[in-house]
């Protein structure tokens, strides 16, 4: 079960799609813990614009943790917790009084 060690920027480039199918963005970086030498969040951009609206301007990416990562291939997998997402600014702009 275990692969063969792959270089990091192997990842650059690779599209992510959540574990049920949706496009989620494009790897641009990694973010990496060199004290563990582990990779710790994947830095995505060419996003998927409806699944971020409201939360992400355009031209902006997202840092991923990579404990979300399912499985990496062809293409990363990621958990539908990223579906789910909530920055809670909809409560909070609730809260508030109108102006």
């Amino acid at each position: 079960m275990n692969a063969a060690p792959q270089e990091i920027t192997s990842l650059v480039g690779r599209e992510v799609y959540s574990n049920n199918g949706v496009f989620v963005g494009e790897i641009e970086d990694v973010r990496l813990d060199l004290d563990a030498q582990a990779v710790t969040g994947l830095a995505l951009a060419e996003l998927n614009h409806e699944l971020f609206a409201g939360r992400v301007e355009r031209n902006t990416g997202v840092i991923v943790p990579y404990r979300w990562v399912r499985a990496v291939g062809d293409v990363v997998l990621v958990n539908d917790v990223i579906e789910r997402f909530d920055t809670g600014s909809d409560e909070e702009e609730a809260d508030q009084p109108p102006r």
